[in-house]
């Protein structure tokens, strides 16, 4: 699949302190969800579906992917 990310509107969450060392994401066409380093905006893109992102996200909220 290929998807287009020119023109992507990509942002930082809210939570987000000044530093480079954060992910961005941008809600794309067809409920796609994009996922990039900020530290090289140029570079590659992790591309979710919208129930992908989804079950990431709860996940997040439930604690998954705390280190034991």
């Amino acid at each position: 699949m290929n998807i287009d990310l020119f023109g992507a509107l990509w942002f930082k969450s809210t939570r987000s302190s000044g530093s480079q060392d954060c992910v961005e994401v941008a809600h794309l066409d067809g409920g796609m969800v994009g996922v990039r380093d900020s530290k090289n905006p140029a570079g590659p893109a992790l591309v979710f579906t919208s129930g992908e992102w989804q079950a990431f996200t709860a996940g997040l909220v439930d604690g998954e992917f705390e280190r034991q």
